[in-house]
């Protein structure tokens, strides 16, 4: 068993690290990751597998205060924004160099520890016009809460604090499997993931009149039906009688990180495990949503519910899966890189697990054509809790020990 107890004390068995079973699996635990099925007929980079060897991690920052998530703003290529759980946003320069005053502090308004705190940022697709960027964090009462703000006017580095607008809320049954992540499509529209509800609350993810173990896909530049948003007509369940049309995808366990190919469009999901797997599951670009991925059904591709209830009937299974054997516990999506500097690496997913270190890779064209298996390439003594992309398509590796690395080839 690798070193990881006092820091995992730390944030609370961070996502939902091995939580009380609900219930069991019918099968053993999987030796390898391997990827099971996709489809879509997106063209692009191919990509290779990779292995031990063929990919490395480069110090670019440490010293931060456990953060959780790296992204960037658009139009902008010279820094990039780190997420604190603890309630601040960090402008970090290309150089690694974080500056002194943070680009935004929250802490007076969320509940932190465990897997509480702020989560993620998400700056709009027109940023530069317009700046405005959405923030989630779990509210001083534990509610998942979506927050637009603005950047100053005065300073580039800050956003304005007076210009909060609370854009959603989601009470929260327990403290863990909050997702927590924003992002935007290539179509404009944001993308909330948040968890079943944590312990007792599985069932949530099969249930369509809860937002609770779903991603969510809404319009933020309008609003409507006295919501500070509004329902994309083509969301897949707009019209369903008893299902909440802000759902894009359901049958999540705590989809804690996911990504989208910023060449192909197609959405990679991280979704923690109960048990025994961790798994990541794919939707291609041309979906029009409504996917079902299975919990609390399945875990992986392993029943859970127990006896007739596993008929797979309507569901999507992950494209790729491992087991909790060698200190694994929770997986941490990540991204395909698009990157100019590692040509090897093109194509070529990544994706990790927070408490073993362990980091593996498929080619892209695997979640697509379904078939190949993941390669472990890194064994590593972060705690990550996040994988992150600049402007130029490079990857980061975050770990809530307060270091960021580059992924280099």
């Amino acid at each position: 068993m690798r070193r990881r107890v006092s820091l995992l004390i730390i944030w609370g068995l961070v996502l939902s690290m091995a939580a009380t079973a609900c219930g069991s699996s019918t099968t053993k635990t999987q030796p390898t990751a391997t990827a099971t099925h996709g489809g879509s007929n997106a063209t692009t980079t191919p990509g290779k597998p990779l292995g031990p060897g063929d990919v490395h991690l480069q110090p670019f920052v440490t010293g931060l205060q456990s953060p959780v998530y790296l992204t960037y703003a658009p139009g902008q290529s010279d820094r990039v924004y780190v997420v604190e759980q603890s309630g601040r946003v960090m402008v970090v320069g290309m150089d690694g160099t974080v500056r002194a005053q943070p680009f935004l502090d929250v802490h007076q308004l969320i509940s932190t520890g465990g897997e509480r705190g702020l989560l993620s940022i998400a700056f709009h697709p027109d940023y530069a016009r317009n700046g405005y960027f959405f923030v989630d964090y779990t509210a001083t009462d534990g509610t998942v809460t979506v927050v637009r703000y603005h950047v100053s006017r005065n300073d580039p580095y800050r956003a304005d604090p007076s210009s909060a607008q609370i854009i959603l809320t989601v009470a929260h049954p327990v403290s863990n499997h909050n997702g927590g992540l924003l992002l935007f499509g290539s179509g404009g529209y944001l993308y909330i993931g948040i968890g079943d509800g944590g312990s007792g609350n599985s069932a949530n993810g099969q249930r369509k009149n809860t937002l609770l173990g779903k991603i969510l896909r809404i319009d933020v530049d309008h609003t409507s039906a006295g919501r500070q948003y509004a329902i994309p007509s083509d969301n897949p369940f707009a019209n369903q009688a008893g299902a909440r049309p802000e759902i894009w995808a359901y049958g999540l366990r705590n989809p804690w990180r996911f990504s989208f190919d910023r060449s192909a469009h197609d959405l990679y999901i991280g979704d923690a495990g109960q048990n025994e797997f961790e798994e990541i599951d794919y939707q291609p670009a041309a979906s029009k949503g409504g996917q079902n991925y299975g919990w609390a059904i399945y875990e992986g591709n392993s029943c859970y519910a127990g006896g007739g209830a596993c008929s797979t009937g309507g569901l999507t299974a992950p494209v790729a899966t491992y087991g909790h054997e060698g200190g694994n516990c929770v997986v941490v999506g990540g991204y395909v890189y698009r990157g100019q500097k590692y040509p090897s690496l093109t194509g070529a997913y990544f994706y990790g697990d927070d408490c073993s270190g362990r980091m593996w890779s498929f080619p892209a064209a695997d979640a697509r054509d379904g078939h190949g298996a993941a390669q472990q390439i890194l064994d590593t003594q972060l705690l990550i809790s996040s994988f992150g992309e600049d402007a130029s398509g490079e990857l980061y590796v975050v770990s809530l020990d307060g270091n960021i690395s580059r992924v280099t080839g």
